[in-house]
């Protein structure tokens, strides 16, 4: 709505700009004026000030500028209608209404939130109570804890048609109230209104301020549709709203990094790994509004896909969305998870550590239009090299801010003659001469190849949890486990704690081995190899698997690392070898190969064989 002039003058002159600061930057009174650390961008030496005769604050910095409403909507993410209402009840100020028909919109919406609200608070005691069984096992299985069921507000709708109608009318709130907030629905036919949701969990949607707008519910039994959220209504739009918005805001503002993954759960497993800054769209893919949404709370947030064909398509449609209302220094990353994985059943099966990593390792925006426009397509013709780069001057084109514009059609030329440039010469990194798929072209969807160390802990868990669940191998192999070191930490740690237990503690059975190592590694480190996730990794990290399997299993582990820190020594001793060039080092130099060797035929079942003496093509540098 429009505000009066007047009005917002009075809010300005009854808002102390230094004090509503001062809340969040620590201020030092400069003559006439107050500086501080602009809480807008990191800096080290102060470079914001705040003038309250002025009325405004400046950044020298990064350029933000503007009055009290404007920091507050900066800070605390929040649009003009909101940061207005926000001082306005702060200053004791009413909001005057601009007619009769806003006055009467308002007074809805006010009853709306009420009965909303009141619908929340019953579906939290449904959960609590008898008929809430199911949904709590079902909630206990997925690995939420009580501390997320309350700060979530998690709610059960139970399989009993109309309870919900029946409850809140004796409450006093009518048919009418509940139709407008979304909560039941009048049949085509005629009859009697009907629930919206029923048998399931409920995960209640709140605006930015918190408030309870809407509700998301999952099934818990047999339903064509899995999920299902509330209708649109007055407060709730659901293509301008985003799941757990008001904690991520604050979170955000904090310093922790912004993530957008697909789903409820997503979130609330997020969370409880300490990603507080974790949001979701309602059931639809994130629209042109809701990246504007995510830019008042960070610069570049971190869409979190999946690593599969249909994770990298809808991350190229989001490319599509988002880049008409590019700004500068707003954009977005791409983070793809491995394949058949979310963020849930990831954290559960190998830890925050991991998911960190793949937040580490997303990607530019920039690169996935490149990616988008490269695609599968042959370039091995100039006309196809020209089709490209025509497509590129297409998307780039849909980029309304003229600076970011520019900005990027440099970046895509800058590809382009970095990709082209070297066929062009001659070379096969540009373009495969017989496919005419350029070098950039991924054969998959390549944003989901995983990091390196993210698929040694992969391994090191599986392990892990081989041992774990068959704790006599343990000491088959305790001589070679206590000589190696793991990639991971808090694995490693777990591995010593494995050998120390089997040492002090013989003939273990895997309940006993786990009750001894919760007093010596953190809960979240063995749930990581106990958990029903740990079991996927690999077919011998199953409980119920074979205790032959198991051994095959760690046999091969042992093998491989053996193999790795064979030839990790022959480096090490080429290295030195072109340092020196002297015969000691190259004594050394041929020991190590002969090792790596030995090494890699042990691992194939081949003989130990003496190795041939290294040539000139061996030695690094020649």
């Amino acid at each position: 709505m429009a505000f009066p002039p007047e009005f917002l003058d009075r809010l300005r002159a009854s808002v102390p700009l230094v004090d509503t600061v001062a809340r969040h930057v620590r201020l030092t009174k400069r003559g006439g004026e107050y500086t501080g650390l602009c809480p807008f961008h990191h800096e080290k030496t102060p470079s914001f000030t705040v003038s309250e005769n002025k009325g405004f604050f400046h950044c020298f910095g990064c350029g933000a500028h503007g009055d009290v409403i404007g920091f507050v909507m900066r800070i605390e993410g929040l649009r003009f209608p909101e940061a207005v209402e926000k001082l306005a009840g702060e200053a004791g100020l009413a909001v005057p209404q601009a007619s009769p028909e806003d006055r009467e919109r308002e007074r809805r919406r006010a009853d709306l939130y009420e009965v909303v609200e009141a619908a929340c608070v019953w579906f939290q005691e449904q959960l609590a109570a008898r008929t809430g069984r199911a949904a709590r096992d079902y909630l206990a299985g997925r690995g939420v804890s009580d501390d997320a069921v309350a700060t979530f507000r998690l709610g059960f709708a139970p399989d009993k048609r109309g309870a919900l109608r029946q409850a809140l009318n004796a409450r006093g709130i009518g048919d009418d109230q509940l139709a407008a907030a979304g909560l039941i629905k009048y049949p085509e036919d005629g009859g009697a209104p009907r629930d919206t949701f029923f048998n399931r969990l409920i995960f209640p949607i709140t605006d930015r301020r918190g408030r309870v707008i809407a509700f998301g519910g999952r099934a818990l039994g047999d339903s064509p549709a899995k999920y299902l959220n509330s209708p649109e209504t007055d407060l709730f739009h659901k293509g301008r709203v985003l799941y757990n918005l008001d904690r991520a805001r604050r979170a955000a503002h904090d310093g922790a990094p912004l993530v957008v993954v697909e789903g409820y759960m997503d979130v609330i497993a997020l969370w409880q790994a300490g990603f507080p800054a974790a949001v979701a769209p309602l059931g639809t893919a994130v629209t042109a509004e809701q990246v504007q949404v995510l830019w008042r709370l960070a610069s570049e947030p971190v869409v979190c896909l999946d690593g599969d064909a249909a994770g990298q398509r809808a991350g190229f449609r989001l490319v599509e969305r988002a880049l008409p209302v590019l700004a500068p220094g707003q954009s977005l990353a791409f983070a793809y998870l491995p394949a058949g994985e979310d963020p849930d059943s990831l954290l559960q099966g190998q830890g925050a550590a991991a998911f960190r990593e793949i937040l580490d390792a997303a990607r530019p925006l920039a690169e996935m239009l490149w990616r988008r426009a490269l695609g599968q397509r042959r370039t091995d013709t100039p006309e196809r090299q020209a089709a490209l780069r025509r497509d590129l001057h297409t998307a780039v084109r849909a980029i309304q801010d003229p600076t970011v514009r520019d900005a990027y059609w440099q970046d895509m030329e800058d590809r382009f003659r970095r990709h082209f440039g070297r066929w062009r010469r001659g070379g096969r990194s540009g373009a495969d001469r017989r496919t005419g798929r350029g070098a950039g072209a991924p054969a998959g969807p390549a944003p989901a190849r995983q990091p390196v160390r993210m698929l040694q802990r992969r391994s090191e868990q599986a392990v892990l949890a081989a041992l774990v669940h068959h704790p006599g191998l343990i000491g088959e192999f305790a001589e070679e486990l206590a000589t190696i070191r793991l990639t991971s930490a808090d694995l490693d740690g777990l591995l010593r704690a494995l050998l120390d237990v089997a040492a002090d503690h013989a003939n273990l059975d895997s309940i006993e081995l786990c009750r001894h190592l919760r007093q010596m590694v953190s809960s979240p480190v063995l749930d990581a190899v106990t958990g029903a996730s740990a079991a996927r990794l690999e077919p011998f990290a199953d409980p119920a698997a074979p205790v032959d399997d198991a051994r095959a299993g760690v046999r091969a582990f042992m093998d491989r690392y053996r193999e790795r820190a064979a030839l990790d020594e022959t480096r090490q001793e080429a290295q030195r070898f072109a340092a020196t060039m002297d015969d000691d080092s190259l004594a050394r130099l041929e020991a190590a190969k002969r090792a790596a060797r030995s090494a890699r035929e042990a691992d194939a079942g081949e003989p130990d064989g003496e190795a041939a003496p290294p040539g000139a093509g061996d030695l690094p540098g020649t």
